[in-house]
C-alpha cells in the first residue's frame, strides 16, 4: 500500500518544551552549547539548536528544533552537511527535504562542517564544528531581514559548494592526525557534482536516495517486530514548499474506510 498526503499549511501550539539556557554571544561556542539554547547579542536574541548528524533519524534532531519554536525571535539550527565517522562507520549527507522542513517551520539553517575529532578505536568521535564560521553566519542572520525560506535557498545556491570544499580539506586533516581511515574525497566530489549549483538538482539527487531507502525498508523484515499483521506501507507526504518525505510504517489497519 502507498499512502500519500499533502501539508497545505502549518498551525501549531508549542507545549512541553524545555526552558532554554541563555548564552551571551561573546562566550558562545557551538561545540560547548546545549543542544538547544538562546543566544543574546545586545538587544537581539536567537533560539538556536544543533544537529550532531545530517541524518534525521539519528540523535533526535527534531526534538532540538522543536524546543526552539516557543521563541518569537529568529530560530536557527546548525546542521553538518556531511558526517564521516570513518571508513568502517557511517557517512551521512544532508538531504533536500531536511532543509525544506526547516523552511516550512521558518527556521534558518546554518550549513556547517567539522574541523576536529578524536580517535575512538576504528572510528572518529566527538567531532567539532568550526565555531568561528558558525558565529559569522549567526551575525549574518542577525542582519538578514528576509524569510528563513529565502535564506536557506540562497545558502544552498551560493554557499554549498564552498562548504563541501571545506568538508573535504577538513576531513583530510582529521584523517592525518587521528590516523583513522575515512571514506575518502571521491564521494564528496561526486556529491558536489551531482547537486550542481541548482537547487532543483540537489532536490532530485536527494529525492532519489530517499525513495530508494523507502523501498528498501518496505521489503525489509525485522524479526524483533511483533505485529498482528504484515501490512507494511509506504507513506509519502508533500508540502507546499516542494518538500517530500518518504516514510515507511510497519503496519496499517483499516477501519470503516479509515
Amino acid at each position: 500500500m502507498n499512502i500519500t498526503g499533502k501539508i497545505t499549511g502549518v498551525k501549531y501550539k508549542v507545549v512541553l518544551t524545555e526552558n532554554l539556557k541563555k548564552i551571551d554571544i561573546k562566550s558562545f561556542d557551538i561545540n560547548e552549547a546545549p543542544s538547544a539554547c538562546v543566544i543574546t547579542d545586545n538587544k537581539h536574541s536567537f533560539a538556536i539548536s544543533k544537529w550532531v548528524s545530517p541524518k534525521r533519524t539519528r540523535s533526535y534532531p527534531f526534538e532540538r528544533v522543536y524546543n526552539t519554536l516557543q521563541h518569537i525571535s529568529k530560530k536557527i539550527t546548525v546542521i553538518p552537511i556531511v558526517k564521516d565517522e570513518g571508513a568502517k562507520g557511517d557517512r551521512d549527507f544532508i538531504q533536500w527535504d531536511t532543509v525544506s522542513l526547516m523552511s516550512l517551520l521558518d527556521v534558518f539553517v546554518i550549513f556547517a562542517y567539522y574541523t576536529n575529532a578524536e580517535k575512538a578505536n576504528i572510528k572518529i568521535t566527538n567531532q567539532q564544528f568550526d565555531n568561528k564560521y558558525v558565529l559569522s553566519k549567526i551575525k549574518e542572520i542577525e542582519q538578514y531581514h528576509s524569510s528563513a525560506l529565502h535564506w536557506n535557498l540562497n545558502e544552498l545556491n551560493t554557499n554549498l559548494h564552498y562548504i563541501i570544499d571545506k568538508v573535504k580539506s577538513s576531513y583530510i586533516k582529521i584523517e592525518k592526525f587521528t590516523d583513522i581511515k575515512l571514506h575518502g574525497s571521491n564521494g564528496l566530489t561526486n556529491f558536489k557534482n551531482k547537486i550542481g549549483k541548482d537547487v532543483s538538482l540537489f532536490m532530485a539527487f536527494s529525492r532519489g536516495k530517499a525513495e530508494k531507502a523507502q523501498s528498501r525498508e518496505f521489503v525489509a523484515f525485522q524479526p524483533k517486530e511483533s505485529l498482528s499483521t504484515f501490512s507494511k506501507a509506504k507513506i509519502t507526504i508533500t508540502n507546499y514548499l516542494g518538500g517530500q518525505y518518504f516514510l515507511t510504517v510497519d503496519e496499517v489497519l483499516m477501519a470503516k474506510g479509515n
